[in-house]
């Protein structure tokens, strides 16, 4: 039975021990201190007996803490929870501000971990496979910024093929960095010799004909919230600029496995938060008048304006999708839990992924091959396979749409051809209807984390000197969740499981959805619940003012333009559970319908 008894005879030993002072038994002792009344044998410990401890609260406390938390007490109600909290739940509390105060790394994850097939039952791929195309990428283009842009696929069998050495790749991105870098602001620390070293080595494992893969001798950059050895690794924030890692991130080591050249470390908002960081903001190749959209502004920008050959970002809640959207890439957010975040800054335990930013679709998937897979120190990581093949057909697979989604902003002209892009293509849109429950109560979850991650740095005081200070900044945000309850977490974490059971039942109808890449309520669920999604370029708008990830700022207003600007525009799929290789399928054929991936961005 699980009856108040027994659940207090279960107590937490520090519950037990405040108790026991109470009544003064010696703690872990067995007997009563002198003049103490000895407690009758049998007796169970109670909560409201514990020594009044924390700060002198009142009934007047907690009617202004309803405000916070949307509640509603009598004023008796108020009183008792006055007189008794001291006694009763203060020592909860013991953990931060007691004698035996712990400090908790934020390798150290939370018992609970999200899994978001078993939360669903969903089906997962049971094949291994990967074919990748087979297309041959013609002559080595004679200029180099011809020899930059080009995907990771046509890189790769220059490569293999000797055409092309990793180290003139490597010295042909690195003369981009010193020429643009200044007006991008993109990278944070540059790994010059280092790469070069690994050029060198890796040409030399090429002709002694040891080829590793595709991705053997291609420089590329990681954001820098994956831990490098002996290379800084900053998180972008004031108070991490300094800290340097003894070993790399389990994403830099596959990569380095893979043969790839780590060239640069990337820039991301600070603590993964939007384009700004203590080096200023990342600029859009497209359109040098705004920032790049983050967390992964430096992937996005550095990756579009062809500084690397491909680069790794990371999402919480849209930074590999916006940023890939904003500057005209492809970007894949693999299945939560496909690819083990060992080594890399925590932001949210339940929700946090790594993924590649590319300028080919393809080239995204010759990337997650390299880096799939678990790691004993991501508790949330798993097993999984993966089934793709390049010229497997796209004709016949459903194709979920929303129609109201597709009919208002931020759709545009552009998702709107996408659709019949796919229809032209043989796939089969099928109407789907959006479920009408709350998703933004779902932030409580993301909020609750991050403040738990980052609560060293805001109680320290030293998230006062992260160089963004504004209500929509980490900052604040961590010092409000502090005021956010345990109950309303409890209940988002099963909201949570009920979208996720939503989504599931979406994909026994189709094979994938096509949605605007920044409609909110797609955005937030499908991180929330796991799902892959792939956002790919598939046509131009225009822009009469700049965008911004940030609140509006009166005192600050955005860039105007007259004519307006033509900037690129992507759309997003989302697929199955671990069902990559479908998504990238019709992500491929989608990208080649539209014909408007090999556009550059002027004055790159």
């Amino acid at each position: 039975m699980n009856t108040r008894r027994q659940f207090l005879i279960r107590a937490p030993i520090g519950l037990l021990g405040v108790a026991a002072a109470c009544r003064g038994e010696t703690p872990g002792g067995g007997g009563a201190s002198p003049g103490a009344t000895t407690a009758t044998p049998g007796a169970p410990v109670a909560f409201g007996t514990a020594p009044l401890t924390g700060p002198e609260v009142t009934a007047a406390t907690f009617a202004e803490a309803e405000k916070l938390a949307r509640v509603t007490h009598s004023p008796a109600e108020r009183q008792m929870m006055a007189d008794s909290w001291r006694r009763t739940l203060a020592a909860t509390m013991e953990r931060r501000t007691g004698p035996r105060a712990i400090a908790l790394p934020p390798e150290l994850s939370p018992a609970t971990t999200w899994n978001p097939v078993q939360a669903t039952g969903a089906a997962v791929p049971t094949r291994d496979r990967f074919v990748r195309s087979a297309g041959d990428p013609g002559a080595l283009p004679a200029s180099d910024p011809d020899i930059a842009f080009a995907p990771v696929t046509s890189l790769s069998r220059w490569i293999e093929r000797r055409q092309l050495t990793s180290l003139r790749l490597t010295e042909i991105y690195l003369a981009r960095i010193a020429e643009h870098d200044p007006t991008l602001r993109c990278i944070i620390t540059l790994n010059a010799d280092g790469a070069r070293a690994q050029a060198r080595a890796a040409d030399a494992e090429i002709a002694a004909g040891r080829y590793r893969g595709p991705l053997h001798g291609i420089p590329y950059g990681v954001k820098d919230l994956l831990d490098t050895a002996g290379i800084a690794t900053t998180y972008g924030a004031e108070p991490f600029r300094t800290r340097v890692p003894a070993e790399d991130s389990v994403v830099v080591k596959r990569l380095h496995d893979a043969g790839a050249v780590l060239l640069a470390k990337l820039s991301l908002g600070a603590l993964a938060l939007n384009d700004i960081w203590f080096g200023g903001q990342t600029m859009n190749p497209w359109l040098l008048e705004e920032g790049a959209s983050g967390s992964s502004a430096g992937p996005g920008s550095a990756t579009a304006a062809a500084l690397v050959g491909f680069s790794i970002g990371s999402e919480t809640g849209g930074s590999i999708v916006a940023p890939s959207m904003r500057c005209g890439v492809t970007g894949l957010r693999p299945t939560f839990g496909r690819v083990a975040r060992t080594g890399a800054m925590t932001l949210c335990w339940s929700l946090d992924k790594l993924g590649p930013m590319t300028r080919g679709v393809e080239d995204s998937m010759l990337v997650l091959q390299a880096i799939a897979g678990p790691d004993a120190g991501d508790v949330s990581s798993v097993p999984s396979r993966l089934d793709y093949d390049a010229a497997a057909p796209v004709t016949g697979l459903k194709v979920g749409v929303f129609p109201a989604w597709m009919r208002e902003a931020p759709a545009t002209e552009v998702d709107r051809a996408a659709l019949d892009s796919l229809r032209t293509l043989g796939l089969v849109p099928v109407d789907l209807t959006w479920p009408d429950m709350p998703h933004s109560a779902l932030m409580n979850i993301l909020f609750s984390e991050a403040a738990a991650a980052f609560e060293k740095l805001t109680l320290s005081g030293d998230a006062a000197t992260l160089k963004v200070q504004i209500p929509d900044a980490w900052p604040n945000l961590f010092r409000m969740s502090r005021f956010l309850t345990a109950v309303d977490f409890v209940q988002a974490d099963r909201l949570r499981r009920r979208f996720a059971q939503e989504i599931a039942t979406m994909f026994t109808r189709v094979d994938v959805l096509l949605v605007p890449s920044l409609r909110d309520e797609m955005l937030t669920v499908t991180n929330f619940t796991g799902q892959p999604s792939l956002t790919v370029r598939t046509g131009f708008v225009q822009v009469g003012e700049a965008r911004s990830d940030w609140a509006p700022d009166p005192a600050n207003p955005l860039p105007k333009f007259d004519p307006p600007r033509r900037v690129p525009h992507g759309v997003t799929l989302v697929g199955r559970l671990f069902d990559e290789g479908t998504v990238m399928r019709v992500g491929v054929a989608l990208e080649r319908a539209s014909g408007v991936a090999a556009e550059r961005p002027a004055g790159f």
